[in-house]
């Protein structure tokens, strides 16, 4: 039996344990979820480097005790100089993936902190910056254990990235991948997050840190400028929602994906899923072809919110859904042959004592982003911008100022018997089908948190270190399961037993009396930690 953490003062769930630790000290000390939460997010950027950074975005889902939920989007947008024109002029046929012409749009995730601090002085926060960034001063100088995902990720896209500026100073040793359980230290790193503590996170925005940050990107040949570093600033929005039999699901607006994420569940719950279903083909069959039909849905329509040709809740209506659900074959798998995204990312939960509960993305888009790590800061910057087309008529149309696709979508729901749950994943394309799949198993099927996370999953697409658009399945599903789904006509690709393609996943539940229930991914490094 897999069984959960449990917790009544306070609960955290990070895909490094570090991380899920720094959380849990904050509430430990009376601060609430908020200020853990940025804690965390300070901390894993120097723990989890591969995965995400100050370098890039961040989206923040908050469900208040008795008061509707509230978004935050940290999403910098294109900068001033990103035109199409720009990259023609450089003989470049699409935006790359890597190097400083991927360095393309301002890293939101600070202005998301400071945003989300602001907010949470509502809720009694007061807990000094400095003491919010002293775990993430304290690893980048002490330095952190590598982890196996480290180690893997840095061998495997070492060609990639070594001839970046300034990534191998800061992130090989002797030119290599560091290898695994030896002692990684970040010296640049901490003096920026040391510069933080004492100017104040605005200074990554409009202050010496920002002046600097924009030298060398010039210097490097990013579009980005120092007035759009000064110009970022967080949104507070308004999250989309799902009426469910269960309750009521949220998830954030474009230009996220979270529209697919909710798509996905009003589609299955339309499909009658039962019990029954939860070792059989049926359950993985319904959610893939379910992710098909809201993958449609999203390609033709999110994009930055100030370009939406419609309104996007209105595609969650009941008739909408009941239409999307009548397009799925219950017996034979559609043709497959969209791009999809790839992506690498966090997800973090935390719930406080209160009630007041977190769901939490950052993100740099690929393993290391774009593999620029600015002048001496040791920030890598994100290469979120490389979603864009330098098509002038497609729907991701680069633009100077505009926002770019996002896959991120930090997930939570309020059920009709009393509990509240956050939850998310990391992985691209990835993070909508690993949500339903979570959400249906802890809500519909009834397992606990632990089992319902590390149950075997599959992912249609891609996902992070992945190229092929097949429909992957970890080993450990049912052989008769697997040989059902091809002969429904998926195209298949069996992966190792507890494979990172499939995300790093977590969830958190508030019970109506007070136990916390949580579960962090066993394919991560990652810990459930409460007290």
């Amino acid at each position: 039996m897999l069984n959960p953490v449990s917790a009544v003062h306070g609960i955290a769930v990070a895909p490094h344990a570090l991380a899920a630790q720094a959380g849990l000290a904050v509430l430990r000390d009376g601060g609430n979820a908020i200020e853990a939460m940025v804690c965390a997010a300070a901390t894993i950027a120097v723990v989890y480097p591969h995965m995400n950074s100050i370098g890039g975005d961040s989206f923040w889902l908050i469900l208040p005790p008795n008061a509707d939920p509230i978004g935050i989007e940290a999403c910098g947008r294109a900068g001033s100089r990103a035109s199409v024109d720009f990259y023609r002029e450089r003989g470049v046929s699409s935006i790359p993936t890597r190097g400083p012409l991927a360095a393309n749009t301002v890293a939101g995730t600070i202005s998301g902190w400071i945003k989300a601090l602001e907010l949470a002085k509502r809720y009694g926060g007061h807990r000094p910056l400095a003491r919010l960034l002293q775990d993430a001063i304290g690893y980048a100088q002490d330095g952190i254990p590598v982890t196996r995902s480290q180690h893997l990720a840095t061998k495997a896209k070492l060609i990639e990235l070594k001839d970046q500026p300034g990534f191998a100073r800061c992130y090989l040793v002797d030119g290599e991948a560091p290898r695994t359980g030896t002692r990684f230290r970040q010296p640049h790193l901490r003096r920026t997050f040391s510069r933080l503590a004492e100017e104040g996170l605005s200074c990554f925005y409009r202050g010496s840190l920002a002046r600097e940050l924009a030298q060398h990107l010039s210097v490097l040949g990013s579009p980005v400028t120092l007035e759009d570093l000064a110009q970022q600033e967080a949104a507070m929005v308004q999250p989309l929602s799902l009426q469910h039999s269960a309750g009521r699901v949220y998830n954030l607006p474009p230009p996220t994906q979270g529209l697919v994420s909710l798509l996905i569940l009003g589609m299955l719950e339309r499909c009658g899923l039962d019990r029954a279903m939860a070792q059989h083909a049926d359950f993985v069959h319904l959610v893939v072809e379910a992710t098909k039909q809201a993958f449609k849905v999203r390609d033709q329509y999110i994009c930055d919110p100030r370009d939406l040709r419609i309104d996007v809740q209105a595609l969650l209506e009941p008739q909408k859904l009941a239409e999307l659900a009548a397009g799925i074959d219950r017996k034979t798998a559609s043709p497959w042959r969209i791009p999809s995204k790839p992506g690498d990312t966090i997800w973090m939960g935390v719930m406080d004592r209160s009630g007041l509960a977190v769901s939490f993305i950052q993100s740099i888009y690929h393993e290391y982003g774009s593999g620029v790590v600015v002048g001496d800061t040791g920030v890598v910057w994100q290469n979120r911008g490389a979603s864009f087309r330098l098509d002038p008529a497609h729907l991701l149309a680069l633009r100077p100022g505009r926002k770019p696709f996002h896959t991120l979508n930090p997930a939570g729901a309020r059920l009709n018997d009393g509990r509240t749950l956050v939850y998310g994943t990391m992985g691209g394309d990835g993070q909508p089908q690993t949500q339903a799949a979570v959400f249906t198993r802890y809500v519909s099927f009834g397992d606990n948190a632990q089992q319902a996370v590390a149950a075997p999953r599959w992912l249609l697409g891609r996902t992070w270190g992945n190229a092929s658009d097949t429909l992957k399945l970890e080993s450990r599903l049912d052989a008769a399961v697997v040989s059902e789904l091809r002969a429904r006509g998926h195209e298949l690709e069996l992966l190792s037993d507890f494979d990172e393609a499939v995300g790093h996943a977590g969830l958190i539940v508030a019970h109506p009396e007070g136990v916390f229930e949580a579960a962090a991914d066993l394919r991560s490094d990652g810990v459930a930690a409460g007290f």
